[in-house]
């Protein structure tokens, strides 16, 4: 599905007040309000803000769909390294939509039986079959060992992220990283989560216990 520049800077501006307020806290004319717009025009486009939640998650979820396709689709990659990159992709769109992943983990919570609840479980079981496709590779060139449970494999990495990004104040007090800076400490973060997740999926993924 694709979206015009002022459907998108809508979507964005719901986005954030959903991630803030929650859903049922924010109302379709305080979205219109902050994205500069008449209250019409989220009907136009959207026609309800139930309608206009799942355009968000259709937005956020192709695209990021589109960007792992792209890395499996590439032969020149060995599946070792497509892993490596795999991680970094994950862990640096999380913290670039940041709020969209907030309200993906409070509708996960919530666990309403809605169309977003689907959308949810279709792209999961998607980008499942996706990395199945890279496992299946790595295990063909032996590099990877026979028995791996993909989905549990997804849930230490998306959970592992998520932890890290709610008690990431608390991180930093444990690790006395208080001088940092914001930018610098969401660099450091970055770059501590993407290493301990690599060796966990390399120890997973190609020891045999």
């Amino acid at each position: 599905m694709e979206f015009n520049d002022k459907q998108i800077e809508i979507l964005e501006t719901a986005e954030r007040l959903f991630a803030a307020k929650g859903f049922d806290g924010t109302s379709v004319r305080e979205i219109a309000k902050e994205a500069n717009i008449n209250l019409a025009s989220i009907s136009y486009y959207f026609g309800s803000k139930e309608k206009l939640m799942e355009a968000i998650f259709n937005y956020r979820i192709n695209n990021a769909w589109f960007a792992v396709k792209t890395l499996v689709d590439d032969h020149s990659l060995s599946p070792i390294k497509k892993m490596d990159m795999l991680v970094d992709s994950v862990i640096d769109r999380i913290s670039e939509k940041e709020c969209f992943h907030r309200i993906m983990v409070r509708q996960q919570i919530i666990a309403k039986d809605d169309i977003v609840t689907k959308l949810i479980n279709e792209s999961r079981a998607r980008n499942i079959e996706i990395i199945n496709e890279i496992i299946r590779d790595g295990q063909q060139q032996k590099l990877f060992k026979k028995k791996i449970d993909t989905p549990l494999l997804v849930i230490t990495m998306i959970g592992t992220i998520y932890q890290m990004m709610n008690t990431q104040d608390f991180y930093r007090q444990v690790h006395k990283l208080e001088s940092l800076d914001e930018t610098a400490f969401q660099h450091h973060i970055r770059l501590v989560l993407k290493a301990h997740l690599k060796t966990i999926f390399k120890t997973i993924l190609i020891n045999e216990a």
